[in-house]
């Protein structure tokens, strides 16, 4: 099963390269992946006919009992073969539909192709959460589908909606499989329905699966993104929307039907979810003249059907539901394509314009009839013996002493078959009938019926041929598929086993089909009747208007929430920040206190006098810093606190927390002294009085509540931490004896790889929102600073820094200027030492770069812009990507030898002269980190530097700071 689902996605990663290389031909490649999941599916089926399912679990995450499970039954054996065998043919149907030349057809195929694997690990999953990333992956995936045509407004708005409504429904049923999960103890899917729980757990459950079903199978009140999503290309409807995506929903009820079908809850919920859809699918079909949208509602009605069948809880009727769900893929994945090779060959899907295609059309018609036999349920089809079986079951247990529940389920089916018949025959007689005038179904306006316009491709024409005649060929041997399909039905709990028969006698169920085949045909007959009786009837409020409003209601109420606390002022979001913090910790604490329930706790003011001499610098700094008047002066202040907690790390015994204490507040000061450069030397606003107090409180308040949890946090350890183990670990694992480095680069080097790519990330903000261009190293070239082209490039005696000249005599200090050529590389050199000492003693790939960037930093002030591309000609956007890949690829590399993701191993190793070198892997990972710190300086020096210097040497700049001066 695994290596079908990594080779599905691995096709989907390579389609466009395909699609560019080979064009539309890359569909048959890409077919490949769905045909193998049908493969396996039908290579399997002794095994799943013998009980010997198989099973596939990788462990995952072994410290919380997690582990990718899959499992190939009886459902899931039906479920692979419908979506990898329609898969396939939908896919090379594909090379057929579009055009040669059509835009985004890579992104489309990469898509489409990804979709099947998305379904795939949905239906073989046995792991509850591994089900629901499955799930949502389907959500992703059919949202760009729908709006594979983004230019057109109708494609984004049916892209949107489907998301937000499966989305919703996604979440909801997240919480279902999580009460699951937590009441029985397992998350595994097949023991949580084989012992499933009672009581609150199990309507809670089945209330959540129920909401995620019925937004997933577009049941009522969620059908009407089904309809608006015909606004994809007709092959994602033919998939998704027929034999997939919505079966999804379907596929969530009949895996978890066994296991609580028991409740009432759960039984009465999918009868009238599933009996009310079937009904308004139907009776809104009726009204529709888009051949996309007959099959749209036709579908939403057929998946309520399947919904009924699946959830009531019964083995006949589960037998039929399953019998059903694969008759369904055929016949409506038929129709869809049907309906494609129409629209290609005359350029409409309107019924009304279309008249005696069947002449011309012949094959495709042909398949479009036997497609439509088998949904309104004309023998010998497989839909036929599908609802047989379904009629023959409700009989049976209306007849034995039924509840009233049942009998509202069998009177649904037999109103909803009718109006399935009637929308079938509309369906079939307005894309190939021949309709002489608008009383007989024709256009309206009386104009020329549309004819096809060039002759249909084999490709186009095979696909829907294939899944017709499949269709014809399965009714025909019934006992084989009960045989394959009677195991999952013999699962559920009540009633008596159903049967798959194409001739079952002289029964009630034949009756009852003869007169819905009948009815059916009647209301077709007198379809202008029935379309001016439904054009008369009021119109209800339908459920995608109520939506429309639902969201435009929520964006104003989101813009009038944004508008009262998204004000623009710093200090207010600052205010909210610490009352949040103070409230919530404080609010605990203090209760705490009144309850007389906290423990006395011993406080030690310090531990050496020098301690307090620490904390009062810090106190008297932010005092200070918070009454300044001028920037420059506050940001000292705050420097001045920073380095004062470098001090108090350092008397705690932490060099290494000391370090990079000292190190990052010097880089942060150099950053804020150049923002600082085009601010206004004052703080214009002083808060008015009240305010002042308001803030002092607020900020005391903070302070105390912190020291409180700073004091009750550790009093609150139930469990002894795992930090106790990192010294050993530390040596044993990572061979190093600095816990804090090891930690960073080997214990918990994943949090590293995530804090590297925020820093990515941050450095890319910065960048966008300074440069007005893209970004260039034009800026830095010396030999593009003025003046340039006179220097003959030679050495210079007497030069300190090579772009020294470039800046005015004013700005140039020639005692900077010779401290900063005799320090720069003997800074570069101790990041070195602190690189490859890190491991041991203090130090790190972090220290390193930050030493690297306060060393670009000091030659910028001194020389200018054009000094630090002299110093660094290196683009920051390569040391980034550098730096984030080998951190990351450190980690991908332990696994050819056979370690884990991320995991050191060591090479002890002799060199010449240097004599033995204990090599560990995690040095290239400390490398790595330190290269992506210091593309993150030299990006914040080219920016808040490089840009805003020369941005302000434009003469527009130039010309204001001299009027402004003036004034």
């Amino acid at each position: 099963m695994l290596p079908v689902l990594l080779l599905t996605f691995a096709l989907a990663l390579a389609a466009p390269v395909l699609v560019a290389r080979l064009g539309r031909r890359a569909f048959w490649i890409l077919a490949l992946g769905p045909a193998a999941a049908a493969g396996y599916a039908l290579a399997s089926t002794t095994a799943v006919l013998d009980g010997r399912y198989p099973v596939t679990s990788i462990p995952w995450v072994p410290g919380l009992d997690l582990s990718l499970d899959l499992r190939l039954d009886a459902l899931s054996w039906l479920m692979l073969l419908v979506v990898g065998g329609v898969g396939a043919l939908v896919l090379v149907y594909c090379s057929a539909y579009f055009a040669r030349d059509a835009f985004g057809t890579g992104r489309f195929a990469a898509t489409l192709t990804a979709f099947p694997g998305a379904m795939i690990g949905l239906v073989v999953a046995d792991d509850l959460l591994l089900l629901f990333v499955f799930w949502e992956l389907t959500t992703v995936f059919s949202y760009l589908l729908i709006g594979h045509y983004a230019d057109r407004k109708a494609s984004r708005r049916a892209a949107m909606q489907a998301i937000v409504v499966t989305t919703a429904g996604g979440l909801v049923m997240l919480v279902g499989l999580i009460v699951l999960g937590v009441s029985t103890g397992t998350w595994r899917l097949s023991e949580v329905v084989a012992a499933p729980p009672t009581g609150t757990a199990a309507v809670v459950a089945s209330l959540c699966l129920v909401a995620g079903a019925a937004t997933k199978s577009a049941l009522v009140p969620f059908h009407f993104w089904l309809p608006a999503a015909m606004a994809a290309p007709t092959p994602v409807s033919a998939y998704l929307h027929a034999a997939a995506m919505v079966k999804a929903g379907v596929y969530l009820v009949a895996r978890f039907a066994p296991g609580l079908s028991g409740e009432p809850v759960w039984r009465w919920s999918v009868v009238a979810l599933g009996g009310a859809t079937l009904l308004v699918g139907g009776y809104r079909a009726l009204r529709q003249h888009d051949l996309k949208l007959v099959l749209a509602f036709g579908t939403v009605s057929q998946l309520g059907l399947l919904v009924l069948l699946l959830g009531l809880g019964t083995r006949a009727a589960a037998l039929a539901g399953l019998a059903l769900l694969g008759a369904h893929a055929m016949f409506k994945a038929t129709m869809f394509l049907v309906v494609g090779a129409v629209d290609v060959a005359t350029g409409t899907r309107d019924l009304r314009r279309l008249s005696g295609l069947w002449r011309a059309m012949p094959v495709t018609a042909a398949a479009g009839l036997l497609a439509t036999a088998s949904m309104i349920g004309v023998p010998p089809t497989a839909g036929y013996v599908a609802k047989e079986a379904a009629l023959e079951g409700l009989w049976h247990d209306v007849t034995h002493g039924a509840d009233a529940l049942e009998v509202a389920a069998l009177a649904a089916v037999v109103v909803g078959s009718i109006l399935t018949v009637t929308y079938g025959l509309r369906f079939w007689w307005g894309a190939f009938g021949t309709k002489a005038s608008p009383a007989d179904g024709g256009a309206p306006d009386g104009g020329t019926p549309a004819v096809p316009h060039r002759r249909q491709p084999v490709l186009l024409v095979a696909p829907p041929a294939v899944l017709a005649l499949g269709g014809l060929l399965v009714a025909l041997v019934p006992s084989a598929g009960e045989r394959v399909l009677a195991p999952y039905a013999d699962t559920y709990p009540a009633g008596d086993p159903g049967h798959l028969v194409l001739w079952g006698g002289l029964t009630p169920a034949l009756a009852t089909s003869a007169v819905v085949l009948a009815a059916g045909a009647v209301l077709f007959w007198q379809r202008v009747r029935v379309e001016r009786w439904q054009a008369a009837l009021p119109s209800l409020r339908g459920a995608d208007v109520v939506y429309r409003r639902s969201m435009r209601r929520l964006d104003d109420l989101a813009a009038d929430v944004t508008g009262a606390t998204q004000r623009g002022s710093l200090p207010f979001y600052l205010g909210i920040v610490l009352v949040v913090l103070a409230v919530a910790p404080g609010a605990v604490i203090l209760s705490g206190l009144l309850s007389g329930s906290t423990v006395a706790v011993d406080v030690v003011p310090w531990d050496r006098p020098a301690q307090a001499a620490v904390v009062g610098i810090v106190v008297v700094a932010a005092v200070l810093a918070t009454r300044a008047r001028r920037r420059l002066k506050a940001v000292v202040l705050v420097g001045v606190a920073g380095y004062a907690n470098a001090a108090l790390f350092l008397l705690h015994g932490a060099p290494d927390l000391a370090l990079t204490q000292v190190l990052v507040e010097t880089v942060t000061l150099v950053v804020l002294v150049l923002v600082l450069r085009r601010l206004p030397p004052y703080f214009t606003d002083r808060p008015l009085a009240v305010s002042r107090w308001v803030r002092l409180a607020l900020g005391v308040t903070t302070g105390v509540v912190m020291m409180a949890l700073t004091l009750a946090a550790p009093l609150a350890r139930v469990q002894q931490p795992i930090s106790v183990d990192f010294p050993a670990e530390s040596v044993e694992y990572g061979s190093g004896r600095n816990i804090v480095n090891v930690t960073l680069v080997d214990i918990r080097a994943w949090d590293t790889v995530g804090e590297l790519s925020v820093l990515l990330v941050a450095a890319t903000g910065v960048a966008s929102l300074v440069f007005l261009r893209q970004r260039s190293g034009a800026v830095l070239r010396l030999s593009r600073a003025p003046g340039a082209d006179r220097d003959d490039g030679g050495p210079r005696r007497g030069v300190w820094l090579a772009a020294g000249r470039t800046l005015t005599p004013e700005r140039r200090s020639v005692m900077f200027e010779v401290v900063t050529r005799l320090v720069f590389h003997a800074m570069v050199v101790f990041a070195l030492f602190l690189l490859f000492s890190g491991h041991n003693s203090t130090g790190g790939g972090f220290a390193a770069g930050m030493v690297v960037g306060i060393a670009l930093a000091v030659r910028y002030l001194a020389g200018g812009r054009y000094e630090l591309g002299e110093a660094m000609p290196v683009p920051p956007g390569l040391l980034l990507g550098t730096g984030l890949f080998l951190s990351a690829g450190v980690g991908l590399v332990a696994l050819l030898g056979g370690n884990e993701v991320l995991e050191s191993f060591t090479y002890d190793v002799h060199v010449p002269l240097l004599g033995d070198v204990h090599l560990v892997t995690s040095l290239f990972f400390d490398v790595g980190v330190m290269l992506l710190v210091v593309g993150l300086v030299l990006d914040l020096l080219r920016t808040l530097g490089a840009e805003i210097d020369r941005q302000g040497e434009l003469p527009e700049n130039v010309v204001a700071v001299v009027g402004e001066g003036s004034r």
